[in-house]
């Protein structure tokens, strides 16, 4: 997906040379367990200190340390119930953690707090999908096309939501139109779900020459991801699982849709 609602919060710094700045300093540097390491005597010298369980909870996301930095976004939201962006940031741990219902009550939070962000929220539709809410989930994507026309990975999950409801062919009439996306190979994903593709067509345009190795991660991830979702809404478990693997052996760093693409395969081995 192109927009990401920020997870981590816009905070105030705390004064130069006490452990809650450096560990910020640290945070912004990209050394999180440095981060960790400050912000953890920060909030041992006080545990109200909201800059510091936020900081710590988002250094702490950010290491794929979803058990911590969840009990640290509670505490964020216990001490500013109106500080919509921590109910958020803990609705995308949760939903890491495979921890549906949760992840959409604190989705629902955020956007009670925060209405004018519902159509941007794709987030809260993935999260719907998998709790099989596959009418809310369409809504959603579809809410979404006010926000940006030219995201196939939108009109994917829209078709999804229909198939597993509908079926494929109504799922395939009711594609939402898009323009242009403009990341390899996302324009092939979407002739692949409007019939007009072959599976191998994507993986074929997955593969471009002279493309840097963590480009070229990246473009067999999204290929194997959609191939993966692809393939369950056709009812074949067994492709399904083999490119979910695949798209989760493409590791991305600090990102969502590979979270996405772990927890669904996850979800799909139990």
């Amino acid at each position: 997906m192109h927009c990401t609602i920020a997870l981590v919060l816009c905070l105030v710094p705390a004064s130069p040379g006490d452990p809650t700045q450096t560990g910020i300093q640290a945070f912004k540097a990209g050394d999180y367990k440095l981060a960790v390491e400050h912000l953890t005597k920060a909030i041992a010298q006080d545990p109200k200190n909201f800059d510091a369980l936020a900081y710590r909870a988002s250094a702490s996301d950010r290491q794929r340390q979803f058990a911590e930095a969840a009990p640290d976004f509670t505490k964020c939201i216990d001490l500013r119930p109106k500080e919509a962006r921590s109910d958020n940031a803990r609705g995308a741990v949760h939903f890491k953690l495979g921890k549906l219902k949760e992840s959409l009550a604190d989705f629902d939070k955020f956007l009670a707090l925060e209405p004018a962000q519902k159509n941007e929220h794709w987030m809260r539709g993935i999260t719907l999908y998998y709790l099989e809410m596959f009418d809310e989930g369409r809504k959603q994507f579809e809410g979404y096309e006010n926000v940006d026309t030219n995201d196939v990975e939108n009109a994917v999950w829209h078709f999804m939501c229909v198939a597993r409801k509908d079926g494929v062919e109504k799922a395939r009439a009711g594609l939402l139109k898009i323009g242009k996306d403009k990341r390899v190979p996302m324009m092939e994903v979407y002739d692949l779900f409007a019939g007009k593709l072959k599976p191998d067509d994507v993986l074929k345009a997955a593969k471009t020459p002279d493309t840097s190795a963590k480009l070229l991660s990246q473009q067999m991830f999204y290929a194997h991801l959609y191939l993966g979702v692809y393939y369950e809404v056709h009812g074949d478990t067994k492709k399904a699982l083999e490119h979910l693997e695949q798209a989760v052996q493409q590791r991305q760093e600090n990102h969502y849709m590979w979270e996405v693409a772990r927890v669904h395969r996850d979800l799909r081995k139990r």
